[in-house]
């Protein structure tokens, strides 16, 4: 059975700590013991640690060894419309799960007025969904939450492949969107509209920006489906060895 991760402020003289609500949940909820072996990260190692004790509101770790982390296949950026905030929860917390590692939320025309100022005041709640979705599925470092961008500014983001998904008919599958030879290191930004899709004045700016607008097929996706069914093809795509 795979260890549970948790995350660190840091690892020093082979000792880290966990303190707080996840202290808490360590020892009432998981009821952990001395000596109990987890994996620990401070976001960019991951190391082997066993429990060596235990504070009011504390937990100390003493580190065993480091850990070969586990690779992120590509660096994923996805750039998704506002919706309500249920799903976009949900699509934050999934999207941790594949390994993305920005998610930016985008003023879109059809995107509920009002939600842009309401969103600057969820920021903290959708990056503590993202910490625990991070250590749910042991990544070595958590996604970065950014505040909401306008659609221009949206289009105005840099990465060597820039795709953005649309219904509109006649455009190609989202797989020949993707270059033959792939690394790890490429940023590929993966742009999602909202329900309704986008407006024609934004596939002709998203045009003129050089983003290459992709298909999933001719079902009508709900927005949150669509954001993580493209990001799941992105990421397996990458992680098939290139002949």
């Amino acid at each position: 059975m795979a260890r549970r991760l948790f995350f660190v402020s840091q690892v020093r003289g082979g000792r880290a700590g966990l303190s707080g609500d996840e202290a808490r949940h360590l020892r009432r909820v998981l009821r952990a013991e001395i000596g109990q072996k987890y994996e620990v990260s401070d976001g960019e190692s991951l190391y082997l640690a066993e429990i060596e004790g235990f504070g009011k509101e504390s937990v100390s770790f003493r580190i065993l060894e480091p850990l070969e982390p586990r690779p992120y296949p590509v660096r994923l950026t996805i750039l998704a419309a506002l919706i309500k905030f249920d799903r976009l929860e949900w699509l934050i917390e999934k999207a941790t799960e594949l390994g993305v590692a920005r998610v930016v939320p985008v003023e879109t025309e059809r995107s509920e007025k009002g939600l842009e100022r309401a969103a600057c005041k969820r920021l903290e709640r959708w990056r503590r969904i993202a910490f625990e979705s991070s250590q749910q599925s042991r990544r070595v470092s958590v996604p970065e939450i950014r505040p909401p961008l306008t659609f221009e500014a949206a289009l105005e983001q840099e990465g060597e492949y820039r795709l953005c998904l649309d219904e509109a008919c006649g455009l190609p599958p989202i797989l020949w969107g993707l270059p033959k030879v792939r690394c790890a290191s490429d940023r590929v930004l993966l742009l999602c509209g909202p329900e309704g899709g986008w407006v024609d004045r934004e596939r002709e700016s998203a045009d003129r920006a050089g983003w290459r607008r992709v298909s999933l097929g001719p079902q009508i996706l709900r927005a949150e489906t669509a954001a993580i069914a493209g990001l799941s093809l992105i990421s397996s795509a990458w992680q098939v060895p290139v002949e």
